[in-house]
């Protein structure tokens, strides 16, 4: 959960599997009958590495996906992980990649960068934004509009991003009417120090997030999502860079994305469905 972009190796059943959380068994069944039914192009018989770029949040869900792509085609897969600006800087400057899965405005100005193969790039996710705080915090009731105020009114600290999530808070805020009540307690900072905020704070703060990022550390406890009418979703899509060195095996990630097993690992991991 960090503006520094991280890397992870994953290999077949000849080597080690690195994950962050053990898929729960009913996830565990879907992936036996998504490896049977999700095909692969035939030229995935020669086993290929992938290089796959993506966003941060959507790091416990891909790890875990991944990790059955690869018993279903023999692929390896190896992935770098950051904040959709990072991703796309990499992007530009000319990191070698296979697939590019951040933010669908990232993937616009890429195509038109010619990094990116111009044509359909598919929503893959969707991840809200909710409220956290510190894992032995006692959190309070968000469930109604009503209630979402009064905690965002009691709480000793607002701490939110700079940032799309943030900056979409904002709004919320003025929406509720309560920007310049609560402008003495608002803090804003990068994502990895909003958490750092919170979790080294007086046990009333309250940070904001997207759900799957505070999903991800276990030092947090998830409030909720924001209430219907004021919840905001970012999307992901997946795009194939033109100096893809595996661009088929690319396509078969991207493919597979959409299987069952991997619409329940995304679940699982607090993302959203396309």
């Amino acid at each position: 959960m960090s503006n520094t972009v991280t890397q992870m190796w994953l290999h077949t059943q000849e080597g080690p599997v690195t994950i962050f959380r053990t898929a729960c068994g009913f996830i565990a069944l879907c992936i036996i009958a998504a490896v049977a039914a999700v095909p692969v192009a035939p030229g995935a018989a020669r086993a290929a590495e992938v290089t796959i770029f993506s966003d941060s949040p959507l790091q416990l869900a891909l790890t875990n996906i991944a990790q059955d792509f690869q018993r279903a085609s023999g692929h390896t897969v190896r992935f770098v992980f950051g904040l959709s600006p990072v991703i796309h800087k990499k992007v530009v400057n000319g990191e070698a990649t296979d697939v590019v899965i951040i933010q669908p405005n990232f993937i616009d100005e890429l195509v038109k960068a010619q990094r990116l193969a111009p044509g359909d790039h598919p929503i893959i996710a969707r991840v809200g934004i909710g409220l956290f705080m510190r894992e032995d915090a006692t959190a309070p009731d968000i469930s109604t509009v009503s209630a979402f105020k009064q905690a965002l009114l009691s709480a000793d600290a607002l701490v939110f991003s700079n940032v799309a999530a943030g900056n979409y808070f904002a709004t919320v805020l003025e929406r509720l009417s309560i920007s310049e009540a609560v402008k003495g307690k608002v803090t804003r900072a990068n994502p990895s120090d909003v958490v750092s905020r919170v979790v080294q704070g007086k046990g009333n703060d309250v940070g904001v997030l997207n759900v799957a990022m505070i999903l991800m550390d276990k030092r947090l406890k998830l409030v909720g999502p924001l209430p219907g009418e004021y919840q905001s979703y970012l999307l992901y899509a997946a795009a194939i860079a033109n100096n893809a060195s595996s661009p088929d095996a690319g396509r078969d990630f991207v493919r597979f994305l959409s299987s069952p097993a991997a619409h329940a690992a995304l679940t699982a991991a607090g993302v959203n469905l396309p």
